[in-house]
């Protein structure tokens, strides 16, 4: 029997289709490969959209190497129930066309921006990637930001007289394809750029909100042998995502409701996903959508990794199985987050069991640590407003959500206790690592010693949006928790402090 290593490569057995390049996609990771390349290469099998993507590396490390090594061939499995059936299904995606690294190739990138096939920009460079950078201000070299190479490039496009594109965020923030619009417009004025091309972007180029959902565990690790073994190749790109998917898209990143309207049926007519049969929704608002999925799904995983990590459980699925972990998510899900949302009780309670029946996964390992990127700034944007929310509507402290933040500031002490201190490889941005690093220092093993950290992180009022310790009750529940956390078992601790 061949080992993998003996196997041929996927590109020496799969061949790449030619197409169009219609679509520059910022972000080379697992969740892109796994929904939107798989809704683009759906697309192009079942209609005539014939539609390429390039891939743009947003950061200066990243596998666009791998990618091209492999002619942008890569297999992709879904896994999961279906009609109350394990099911799992594979296919090789095939739309990818290019890939590139825009620090080492930024002519190359630049020259996309003059093609008259290209029509669409999908990103996602995680919650962190849309911001403003006033460092930003040389364009003759690859900007740092997101929003800054997209400026760079949409301003070689104007300048060659070429049409404005639809542009399409993933990056799970609220109103994403608003802000991105907003932050350009901010970039451009920064560094006094024509007027005129400032009002190229802002009335030329469609701007859409969205709302993805798909969860993805990504490389497949514990199976990646078999799974080449049975393909017949090797494939070192493969991802795994489950079956369900959505993808919710509104165009209410302009004043006027008629010109939304009009934008939402111009790009539904560009982008045939509904004559593919696909989960791709076009929609007046994506609000309550996003509600119900950010702060259900995505929120329980942010809720969920520190505390299941620091417990010695490994992956979602684990988690849910688990007795008194299982029991904490679903608490937290139907006792505090399910109150903050205004839809109908009955519907809520519905998709709650949906979303804990997608975490049952049997196929999928979805590895906490995979979730844990970028924690900070997650648990800001999934489970704070439930948190300040719940406070507002019952007066009441969201005991679940709080001790999850206490569990939050005890992952980025960095060492997994139960694992004999084994180190955690925090992935965050560095000033939060950094923050962390210094305050957990300076930590005497006190009540007192807790509290000072507590207080510390309450009061980044720059990334919270207000100082957390001026709500009642809330420093004081953190401190108890974290410092339950830190002389006793995950375990215990939430015995000790969920009442």
């Amino acid at each position: 029997m061949a080992t993998v290593n003996e196997l041929p490569k996927i590109n020496e057995v799969n061949k790449k289709e030619p197409k169009k390049v219609k679509i520059m996609q910022f972000g080379e990771g697992n969740f892109l490969r796994a929904f939107i390349d798989w809704i683009i290469n759906s697309t192009n099998k079942k209609t005539n959209f014939d539609a390429g993507v390039v891939v743009v590396q947003p950061m200066p490390f990243g596998r666009v190497k791998e990618l091209n090594e492999a002619d942008g061939l890569y297999t992709l499995y879904l896994q999961g129930l279906q009609d109350g059936k394990a099911q799992r299904i594979n296919e090789v995606i095939k739309c990818v066309q290019d890939a590139l690294n825009p620090f080492e190739e930024y002519d190359k990138y630049l020259n996309y921006a003059l093609s008259d096939d290209l029509q669409f920009i999908i990103s996602n460079t995680t919650e962190a990637g849309i911001a403003f950078d006033p460092n930003d201000t040389d364009f003759s070299k690859c900007p740092n930001s997101y929003p800054g190479k997209l400026l760079a490039f949409l301003k070689k496009r104007y300048e060659a007289g070429k049409k404005g594109l639809y542009i399409i965020p993933c990056e799970l923030i609220d109103h994403n394809g608003a802000t991105l619009k907003e932050v350009l417009v901010k970039l451009a004025k920064h560094n006094n750029l024509d007027a005129k091309f400032i009002k190229w972007i802002e009335t030329e180029n469609k701007f859409y909100n969205t709302l993805v959902d798909r969860i993805v565990p990504g490389y497949p690790r514990n199976d990646a042998e078999a799974f080449q073994l049975a393909l017949g190749y090797q494939d070192q790109n493969m991802v795994v995502g489950e079956i369900f998917h959505l993808w919710c898209i509104d165009a209410q990143s302009v004043d006027s409701k008629e010109e939304a309207k009009a934008n939402l049926e111009e790009l539904k007519k560009a982008l045939p996903t509904e004559k593919a049969g696909l989960n791709v929704l076009f929609v007046d608002s994506i609000v309550p959508y996003k509600q119900r999925k950010v702060k259900i799904l995505n929120g329980s995983h942010t809720a969920l990794v520190p505390v299941s990590y620091l417990a010695g459980i490994d992956t979602v699925r684990e988690t849910i199985e688990d007795p008194e972990l299982g029991k904490y998510v679903k608490d937290f899900i139907f006792d505090e987050v399910i109150p903050t949302i205004d839809i109908p009780h009955d519907q809520m309670v519905a998709y709650s069991n949906s979303v804990l029946e997608r975490y049952m996964n049997p196929y999928v390992r979805h590895e906490l640590m995979s979730i844990a990127l970028n924690s900070v700034t997650k648990f800001k944007e999934r489970d704070l407003p439930t948190v300040l929310q719940y406070i507002e509507r019952t007066g009441k402290l969201p005991q679940h959500g709080l001790f999850s933040l206490a569990a939050l500031i005890s992952f980025y002490k960095g060492v997994r206790v139960i694992d004999n201190n084994a180190p955690i490889a925090l992935n965050d941005d560095p000033k939060f690592i950094e923050f962390f690093k210094n305050q957990w220092a300076s930590y005497d093993g006190t009540k007192a010693g807790a509290k000072k950290i507590v207080v510390a992180t309450l009061g980044m009022a720059d990334h919270w949006g207000q100082d957390l310790n001026k709500i009642a009750g809330v420093t004081d529940f953190v401190t108890e928790a974290l410092y339950a956390q830190q002389t006793m078992s995950m375990r215990d601790a939430i015995k000790a402090i969920i009442k």
